[in-house]
């Protein structure tokens, strides 16, 4: 039998916005809801990019596919006192990317092309502009896809780590407990056994975002319990609620 929930963690940060789902979740099921990062993103120094033999200054094009990518990237331009210039294209995987880009940039004043939502979506703008010399900056964790797309359209592209995905210190959930936990990434499934590494699931319900995710999961030995996308719950908070409905209306 399904004990009832009470408290959940989800592994990421505390969502900025006000309306957040989660804060809704919480509010409407009368849950506990608390955020705590398993995993953080360090930048590397410009030292660290030189030794990778970037120049920053031989690309004509950026491929952002992340607001980390955004911000180390003009970190990185910086830090080695390059100009970026006006003339320099950017490819964003998603809106949300390119929206994020006008903290840096002047956005009608510059070349921006953005994809749809998936870095493969993007591939018939980037088709279009065969003779960029592309960079990718990017973490020191890459998704397969997104080498396999660049390298299929044949595109002269370099990828630069300008940042790197690091376990949190966890050590002070070490007597905490919560009835389900959260997780979007393999990585964080890393990070929590690299903290805790006699975890036992025991009670303990285990929600899952995205079949990499799900795969790390079971992997490590351990029951997923809530998963989604699914077609009737596509996102973590409608999975949430529904499995709350089930298990504590009993």
């Amino acid at each position: 039998m399904s004990m009832k929930v009470k408290t959940i963690l989800v592994s990421q940060p505390e969502p900025k916005v006000e309306n957040s789902p989660y804060f809704e979740l919480q509010e409407k099921k009368k849950v506990k809801v608390d955020f705590i990062p398993f995993i953080h993103v360090e930048g590397v120094s410009g030292k660290e990019v030189r030794h990778q033999k970037i120049d920053l200054s031989k690309y004509t094009a950026i491929i952002l596919t992340s607001r980390n990518a955004v911000d180390n990237f003009f970190r990185i331009a910086e830090e080695m006192r390059f100009k970026v210039p006006d003339s320099l294209k950017y490819f964003c995987q998603s809106e949300a990317v390119a929206y994020y880009l006008q903290k840096y940039v002047v956005y009608r004043k510059r070349k921006i092309y953005v994809g749809k939502r998936t870095f493969t979506e993007l591939s018939p703008i980037l088709k279009k502009y065969k003779n960029e010399k592309f960079l990718l900056p990017s973490s020191d964790s890459l998704k397969p896809e997104v080498p396999n797309v660049l390298n299929d359209l044949k595109l002269n592209w370099d990828r630069g780590i300008f940042y790197r995905t690091v376990v949190s210190d966890l050590s002070h959930l070490k007597d905490v407990t919560y009835d389900i936990l959260v997780f979007f990434s393999p990585s964080g499934i890393k990070s929590l056994f690299e903290n805790f590494p006699d975890f036992k699931q025991n009670d303990t319900r285990i929600a899952v975002f995205g079949n990499s995710t799900i795969r790390a999961v079971e992997e490590a030995g351990l029951k997923v319990n809530i998963k989604a996308p699914t077609p009737e719950t596509p996102s973590m908070t409608m999975a949430l609620e529904k499995y709350i409905d089930d298990v504590n209306k009993k």
